[in-house]
């Protein structure tokens, strides 16, 4: 893959409420602001903003992965033991391979701000040469969830889980994907790292 082949990231926002305009999604806006400060490399977003209906959530996933191409896929909401939360349900049925420590990660790192992270059902699985994730709901979890648990003085104490999607993405067959380190810093092994671009 080209190191300058562009990043698609697919952002999937699952909420009854704000698909019907009850009120403003959130999850969207924040993975955006986020992305425009973690990514060094070039990228661009799909968003769709959907119901909670398990039908709808894989129509959407497999349009994002096979017909657009998305190498990235993140949800956000509809992950917990309610009737409604069927967002794992739908991204494992249209999976290939599960990434089972996606999901145990998040939760680790969840579980450093609110006891009810264990309710969390949040998946991680590939779909041909896509990686996708069920991430929170809100804001503020959604930042946690990639970056991790900081100290007082911003020292990293629990890597987020974006630390992992980089190299994830390699060798799925997607783009080289740069991060900026004070945001994320993205983990490879020696021999996966290629030479940062000249300015």
């Amino acid at each position: 893959m080209s190191s300058h082949e562009q990043l698609l990231i697919g952002l999937v926002s699952i909420s009854d409420r704000a698909a019907q305009g009850v009120y403003q999604d959130q999850g969207i806006p924040a993975l955006q602001e986020w992305f425009a400060r973690a990514l060094s490399s070039p990228w661009r977003t799909e968003t769709r903003l959907i119901a909670d209906n398990q039908a709808t959530i894989e129509a959407t996933l497999i349009e994002l992965v096979d017909r657009v191409g998305c190498h990235l896929v993140l949800t956000t909401g509809g992950t917990g033991p309610a009737l409604r939360d069927v967002t794992p349900d739908a991204t494992l049925a249209v999976a290939d391979r599960v990434m089972p420590g996606f999901g145990e990660e998040m939760r680790r790192i969840s579980l450093n701000f609110v006891p009810t992270a264990i309710l969390s059902r949040q998946v991680g699985a590939v779909r041909r040469q896509a990686l996708i994730l069920n991430l929170p709901g809100q804001p503020k979890s959604i930042r946690e969830t990639l970056e991790g648990v900081r100290a007082a003085d911003g020292t990293v104490t629990v890597n987020g889980v974006f630390a992992a999607v980089p190299y994830c993405i390699d060798l799925i067959g997607g783009p080289y994907i740069e991060t900026n380190d004070e945001v994320t810093k993205a983990f490879r092994p020696k021999s996966a790292l290629r030479p940062k671009p000249l300015a």
